[in-house]
């Protein structure tokens, strides 16, 4: 039986106090460029006069929207909006959200501080991939490109340090080139590996400052290192961020792993997906998540498309990619069975040979 639409639909009128025209114009954009964002997102259709937005659509979907246009316009009284700033709302503001919401608020938000800005973490992963930061000392956040897993681990990497919860900072990158030969490049090897860092130094400049950024690294309390440099110390007091960890070796990342010392906290961050190690070696990442799967006392959180905080074309390359792999190792798969197949049926004739050959028995002589 049909739901009838009076049930499937829903018409909600939302009221925004303060009644203010500028906050009002911020929220909905030139030309409405923000509203619009969220009718195509959401799938709902949204009108307003004045303060007094309605909003008709899925039951969902309205309840969904109502809550992005609240929190909007909360974000309206101290900054300007921009389509980018719409669609990280809309990304954790979702049905996964609305969930949260009706489930009740989380009575302590999780936030980042450090000395030039407040991070707020998007989403419910974003969230959980720092408050696991917190609780464990080993943490892995493996996921595609523009989910915040290592600008969130050197936000909390910044506010360990400002809180004197270490004495310093450790940003290392296993030195593996990604097409290009670090040969090939002009300095000597920190130098050399400077340009595969600049991720780590953009996101501290913008936490610390420039400045200041200088000055910590020059009295080595923030140390950038190629992860071969790791080998044969102990690190203690340290916040040690391992990026791009894909392109360690087995052998690499238990070097790495073992060089954690007491009042430590180490994070491990990479894309099972884009690993640059030479054809046939295998990748560290790949081997240590199934080595500690059941390990206590380490954190994973696995980051999907739809956590993407950047453009929304981000998260369609990442979702068409991951569609086209599924179909290229299904279509690799079956071939692979056809072959073995044909295989089998092979060695079947050629037993059925043998088989009436011994019995017919030798020729009358």
């Amino acid at each position: 039986m049909t739901q009838p639409a009076s049930q499937a639909n829903r018409i909600i009128t939302l009221n925004l106090e303060p009644n203010d025209p500028r906050r009002l114009a911020n929220l909905c954009g030139q030309r409405d460029e923000n509203l619009k964002l969220v009718e195509s997102r959401l799938g709902i259709t949204l009108r307003n006069r004045g303060n007094i937005f309605q909003l008709a659509g899925p039951t969902h979907h309205v309840k969904a929207a109502a809550n992005v246009l609240e929190h909007l316009y909360r974000e309206t009284e101290a900054s300007d909006l921009d389509p980018d700033t719409v669609h990280l709302f809309l990304q954790e503001s979702g049905l996964e959200a609305l969930d949260e919401e009706e489930g009740g608020e989380a009575e302590d938000e999780v936030l980042l501080r450090t000395p030039r800005t407040l991070i707020k973490p998007r989403g419910l992963n974003q969230q959980s991939y720092v408050q696991s930061i917190r609780a464990h000392d080993i943490n892995f956040g493996i996921g595609p490109a523009g989910t915040g897993k290592t600008y969130l681990a050197v936000a909390a990497a910044v506010e360990a340090l400002n809180q004197q919860e270490v004495r310093r900072i450790l940003l290392v990158r296993p030195a593996v080139e990604a097409g290009e030969k670090l040969g090939f490049l002009p300095g000597d090897l920190a130098q050399k590996i400077d340009p595969y860092l600049r991720p780590l130094y953009d996101a501290l400049y913008e936490m610390i400052g420039f400045e200041q950024v200088a000055k910590l690294i020059e009295r080595q309390v923030i140390e950038i290192a190629p992860l071969a440099y790791m080998r044969g110390r102990t690190l203690n007091n340290a916040f040690i961020i391992l990026d791009e960890s894909q392109n360690t070796t087995r052998e690499q990342m238990k070097m790495f792993l073992t060089r954690i010392g007491f009042g430590s906290t180490a994070v491990i961050t990479g894309d099972i997906t884009q690993v640059d190690l030479p054809r046939g070696q295998a990748s560290g990442l790949i081997q240590v998540l199934e080595v500690l799967k059941e390990t206590p006392g380490i954190g994973v959180t696995h980051f999907a498309a739809k956590d993407v905080v950047r453009h929304p074309l981000v998260q369609r390359i990442i979702e068409a990619y991951d569609h086209f792999e599924a179909e290229q190792e299904a279509s690799e798969r079956a071939q692979r069975e056809q072959r073995e197949t044909q295989r089998q049926e092979r060695l079947e004739r050629v037993r059925h040979d043998r088989q009436r050959h011994d019995d017919q028995g030798p020729a009358d002589s």
